[in-house]
């Protein structure tokens, strides 16, 4: 009766063992899938990063150019400067396509939220907001609730192209001067380092006067000529400039998001690095222990034949 028990519980300890070590097994595989997808979102980021810093000079010399136009012609009549009565609202929510990038994407949208139930709410609830979700997550999300998603693009972040982002702006001025919206904001994660990113929240349309900074002691900013003429130049500019505002908040997102996962992939590696020590010490304890109690019975055993 005694061996009975004995190898009974001799196979309870043996189950137990195995399920420790099978779990410690697991959470190495995943280890090194977390360490992979870090590694991949660091290389990605400094490609981003270099992409973010390169459009730079682009949209400063264009604000420059832009902004010195604006505050010499005052009396300018241009549909993209136009304020007029808001009748119906766009919202452009920049997420992204993909997950495990902790609460990057949450963070925007509960941004988003926040501003549309606090300053919008009345056109939310008459059903005049319409959003334009650029990401897989964002446009999930919004469709399952009370939102009018007039359109979703999905998986423009696998290849991120300034043709994308040219088109959804012409799509958005199109509606703009057919006076289909009255105003277009956009709301997009801010890149500021690895750690960390800024929900961010921008007009788009219509363009807010540029301001031209000073470059002197005097306070003067840089003389231009221009030809032809200046409003040929203005009309000129202001998609130009739309395209560099969009284009920078698409590369400022995306550089936020590999940076999130980059940050969230590190974390899992040192989450499951500490699991697998845990999960080692346990295993060691429950075979000391198993063990220490085959020894046992096998002594009361042998002692009960002796007996």
């Amino acid at each position: 009766m005694v061996l009975v028990f004995s190898c009974i519980r001799v196979q309870k300890n043996m189950a137990t063992l195995r399920d420790i070590k099978r779990r410690i097994t697991g959470v190495k595989n995943t280890q090194q899938i977390t360490k992979a997808m870090k590694m991949v979102a660091a290389a990605r980021l400094r490609r981003a990063q270099d992409n973010m810093i390169n459009a730079r000079p682009y949209a400063r010399k264009i604000t420059e150019v832009l902004g010195n136009l604006l505050s010499i012609e005052k009396n300018i009549s241009d549909p993209l400067l136009e304020e007029r009565e808001i009748n119906n609202v766009a919202v452009v929510v920049i997420t992204s396509d993909r997950g495990l990038c902790g609460a990057f994407n949450m963070n925007i949208i509960r941004h988003a939220e926040n501003v549309i139930n606090s300053t919008y709410a009345n056109y939310q609830n008459d059903g005049r907001l319409h959003l334009f979700c650029v990401g897989k997550n964002g446009a999930d999300y919004f469709s399952k609730r009370n939102y009018i998603v007039e359109k979703a693009y999905r998986g423009i972040f696998a290849e991120l192209k300034f043709e994308v982002a040219a088109g959804l702006v012409s799509e958005l001025v199109a509606a703009f001067t057919a006076k289909k919206y009255d105003k277009v904001i956009v709301f997009y994660n801010q890149f500021v380092s690895v750690m960390s990113q800024n929900p961010t929240e921008e007009q788009l349309l219509p363009i807010k006067p540029v301001s031209s900074e000073p470059v002197d002691d005097n306070g003067k900013g840089p003389e231009f000529i221009y030809e032809p003429d200046k409003m040929s130049i203005i009309s000129k500019l202001l998609p130009r400039y739309l395209n560099s505002l969009f284009w920078k908040n698409m590369l400022e997102s995306y550089a936020a998001e590999l940076g999130a996962r980059m940050t969230a992939m590190d974390m899992a590696t040192e989450n499951a690095k500490e699991l697998i020590r845990t999960l080692n010490i346990t295993y060691n304890k429950e075979r000391q222990a198993s063990i220490t109690t085959e020894i046992l019975e096998i002594v009361s055993g042998a002692n009960a034949l002796k007996g």
